[in-house]
């Protein structure tokens, strides 16, 4: 980076940083500039990525040169941010078994249900507070990729270096990153392997902490599910794979068809529970997760069932090798403006034939009849 020493200054994006938000380039060099001040600055027209506005949201690329405002003096009355506590022994051990891969570039986490990854309005015991202990031989501190929900299990990849982090935000942004969930969920749908293509936005009056499908107003969501087994009519196990990122997406899209996640009663209400000794817990395990690695390679690995789950397998009858036996799908279905432009694609050579057609009826008025 380079900068001015006074009044506004200026950074050209290091390659370490290319694709990342501008909120998350300023927590790593400008950690005391608030999200607040970044904010302002952006919508004030302060703030700007060569020498055009620029959002908190928006990305940067290396080499981009981004202009920031003088930093705002400290007020007196502003509390210092809080350091973090230094982990017990206890908290650190627990955090290094939660270790099923390690490279020099990047951990793979096998989180248990009911540890947060981040922190937030009364929670204290997440993932992002461990990873202190996850440095290892590192000159920094691991950083978040991407997300479990709280009661969701599984594998979590964790950069280990600046250059993985972006490498790796990079790779979920374009969906390179593979990711394969199990789940137990109420009932039998009706086809063995399909896709569900449903909006999904947050629904009003939850404070943002619930998502709904909303074919008005919803983001994009595209997400497959493949039946390994089944118990019945009563459940099954599935295979599911989100083409999408959205919150709670896997949790909405199989409620959404009428075969809830056992034990989500967020979105499947008592129904989603089931009777003959299934535990409670959430049925919903990140088993794979395969990504190119930023020194050349994949990362490919799974990660084992938590207790309820496999005893659940077990108590409805299923074969816990049956779930490994189905390949990695790399298909990604089209968007809804993928399959409208392919529609008025169609339509459009139909009606060049018909008129084609038409022409060839007409023949030349002085030709005879026979």
């Amino acid at each position: 980076m380079s900068r001015q020493d006074e009044g506004v200054r200026q950074f050209t994006v290091a390659p370490d940083d290319d694709g990342i938000r501008v909120d998350r380039w300023f927590k790593r060099h400008l950690d005391a500039t608030s999200f607040t001040t970044v904010a302002k600055w952006a919508r004030t027209g302060q703030l700007r990525l060569d020498g055009a506005r620029v959002g908190p949201g928006d990305r940067v690329a290396a080499g981009q040169v981004l202009r920031v405002p003088p930093a705002e003096p400290v007020r007196g009355d502003v509390k210092p941010r809080r350091e973090r506590a230094p982990l017990s022994e206890d908290e650190a051990a627990f955090a290094r078994e939660m270790v099923i891969h390690k490279d020099a570039q990047a951990l793979v986490l096998n989180k248990p249900p009911g540890l947060a990854t981040q922190g937030g309005t009364k929670t204290t015991a997440h993932v992002d507070g461990l990873l202190d202990a996850l440095q290892y031989e590192a000159e920094g501190r691991p950083k978040l990729v991407h997300r479990l929900d709280k009661d969701t299990s599984g594998a979590l990849l964790v950069a280990r270096t600046t250059r993985a982090a972006a490498f790796f935000a990079k790779a979920f942004s374009s969906r390179s990153a593979k990711k394969v969930y199990w789940a137990l969920v109420v009932g039998v749908p009706s086809i063995d392997d399909g896709t569900i293509d449903l909006p999904i936005a947050k629904q009003p009056g939850t404070g943002g902490e619930k998502m709904h499908v909303d074919e008005a107003e919803g983001s994009p969501a595209r997400s497959r599910y493949r039946v390994i087994e089944r118990a019945g009519n009563r459940a099954c196990w599935v295979e599911l794979q989100p083409f999408t990122g959205r919150t709670h997406q896997l949790r909405v899209h199989m409620a959404a068809i009428g075969h809830p996640i056992v034990g989500d009663g967020k979105y499947g209400g008592p129904a989603a529970f089931l009777t003959g000794g299934i535990s409670r817990k959430m049925h919903l395990h990140a088993r794979r997760i395969r990504v190119d690695h930023p020194d050349g390679g994949e990362i490919d690995v799974t990660a084992e069932l938590p207790t309820h789950f496999a005893e659940s397998l077990k108590g409805l009858g299923f074969e816990p090798m049956a779930g490994d036996m189905l390949p990695l799908d790399t298909f990604v279905p089209p968007t809804r403006e993928e399959k409208k432009a392919k529609a008025r694609a169609h339509a459009k050579s139909v009606r060049k034939e018909r008129r084609g057609e038409r022409r060839g009826r007409g023949a030349p008025k002085d030709t005879p009849r026979r």
